[in-house]
């Protein structure tokens, strides 16, 4: 703003040189030229404050169209790049990337750390992409990338390719060292087509989607099949919320036998899903649904409090249910396993909780958490379906499990091969040495059952010896030695999924 006080006073000096040329020397001051020297002033000063206008809107103008964190261009400029290169009749592509890991490092480290992140992440988008490529800012950890002209598609594809191979290694932010991985999802618009940089960001994004739910660190171009598996989603999303209201979930129970006693010790509830048309939906076919949509916490909620209540008099039992990734996730989940147990009168040291692996790979910092909370109520942590690829020893020294669940796949396996054998030996003789108690998932056969209980299982869980059933039929099994002609073999397969 210097400049306008400038030009007002650059004004008033040629004003003034004009005065002193026409004044006092010549004798014709006159008010014709005091009035001719304001308007020059005047007019100076106008033109002055006109240019820093123009300078200010500029920048506004720049700004607006920028992202303040990284500098580069943001959403609004995306949209405006889009709709200029469509009327220019060019064939435009698209890549919505959004980082796989960005969530965690938030968590554990904290904004500050997350922002520096993210500006690097926006110094190594341009790199990798090369100046043919442009590239923008969405919002938290979203970027985009967007090509024009001919072969847009291939090339674009290309370069993501080489950007999620790049996101795979280590970043240096600060004296760390973080992965964030990225995926990425493609679409792409020819002249004529007649979609609108909304509409070609939405399939992006939509595609981004299904590279996340694929095992994320892949890029996916958009495909009209998507919208149409999306609605079909919507609709069983709005059939759960009508389910849940409805009451049309129920609760079996599969038992656990103990190797020693052969008496049921712990029973596990499965979730099913009977439609008043007498169709029954498969658990992966819903669970996901529910996951995705939110609807996996109320209906955790509905199964939580409906086993507490049906376990309430199975005296000596302890009641297993399986928590998914999605509600270990939700910061009130301690809490609202808290009002349960006090609302339901249930014993907390009779009550063991389920959770896979993934939900500690997924965001270990919030399981931590979420998990000392909960075992301070006095309920049990046990790790579902071990050996499945994921968990390590130091993820089990971390979280401190009290039993271990070896999964059925690898009970199968280590009937059939020596080197499972093995792995699933070691397994046990690791769980034993951390005061671990194990299970053994998936026992079909008596072969099976000798093997593990040889290898040191504590407890024995497959269609040998019982199948899932509802309540009122699982009393009459409880508190006696199992009788193998009494047991239902028959499969009856419920979401593990609570």
């Amino acid at each position: 703003m210097i400049f306008a006080p400038l030009a007002a006073l650059a004004g008033i000096v040629l004003a003034t040189a004009v005065l002193g040329l026409i004044g006092p020397s010549s004798g014709l001051v006159t008010l014709e030229a005091v009035l001719a020297g304001g308007l020059v002033a005047f007019g100076a000063s106008i033109a002055g404050f006109a240019i820093i206008g123009l300078r200010h809107l500029r920048k506004l103008e720049s700004l607006s169209n920028s992202d303040a964190l990284t500098g580069l261009p943001n959403r609004k400029a995306l949209h405006r790049d889009i709709q200029q290169a469509i009327a220019s009749e060019l064939e435009v592509a698209i890549a919505l990337v959004d980082l796989d890991g960005f969530k965690a490092v938030n968590d554990h480290y904290g904004h500050i750390v997350g922002d520096k992140a993210i500006k690097m992440v926006a110094k190594i988008v341009p790199d990798v992409c090369g100046d043919e490529a442009s590239i923008y800012r969405l919002n938290g950890d979203e970027f985009a990338i967007v090509m024009t002209g001919q072969l847009a598609g291939t090339l674009l594809e290309g370069q993501c390719r080489r950007l999620i191979d790049r996101m795979g290694k280590t970043i240096k932010v600060e004296e760390r060292r973080l992965t964030l991985g990225a995926s990425a999802g493609l679409s792409r618009c020819n002249p004529g087509d007649g979609i609108d940089s909304a509409e070609m960001l939405r399939r992006a994004d939509v595609a981004m989607n299904a590279s996340k739910r694929g095992g994320k660190m892949r890029c996916t171009w958009f495909n009209e099949a998507f919208d149409r598996s999306r609605e079909q989603l919507k609709d069983l999303e709005d059939e759960l919320r009508t389910a849940l209201s409805r009451d049309e979930f129920r609760v079996h129970y599969q038992p656990l036998v103990d190797t020693e006693t052969r008496q049921i010790t712990t029973v596990e509830c499965l979730l099913r899903w009977e439609r008043p048309d007498g169709k029954e939906v498969g658990p992966a076919v819903f669970i996901p649904v529910a996951e995705e949509s939110g609807l996996i916490n109320p209906i955790g909620l509905w199964v939580l409090r409906q086993a507490c209540c049906d376990a309430l008099e199975w005296e000596g039992i302890t009641l297993s249910v399986n928590i998914s990734a999605a509600q270990l996730r939700n910061p009130e989940f301690p809490i609202q396993l808290g009002h349960i147990l006090e609302e339901t009168g249930f014993a907390p040291e009779r009550l063991e909780l389920e959770i896979t692996e993934t939900c500690l790979v997924l965001d270990p910092v919030v399981a931590e958490r979420s998990l000392d909370l909960i075992r301070g109520f006095g309920v049990r942590v046990a790790l579902d379906d071990f050996g499945t690829g994921y968990a390590s020893i130091g993820f089990l020294r971390q979280f401190r499990f009290e039993k271990l669940k070896i999964d059925r796949s690898l009970v199968a396996q280590a009937h059939e091969d020596d080197g499972s054998r093995a792995m699933m030996v070691s397994s046990i003789t690791l769980a034993r040495a951390m005061n671990m108690d194990v299970t053994a998932e998936g026992v079909e056969t008596e072969e099976q059952a000798a093997m593990v209980r040889a290898a040191g299982c504590d407890q024995v869980q497959g269609w040998l010896y019982f199948k899932a059933m509802p309540a009122d039929e699982l009393v009459q099994h409880l508190n006696k030695p199992v009788d193998r002609s009494d047991s239902a073999i028959r499969p009856d397969k419920g979401s593990k999924v609570a």
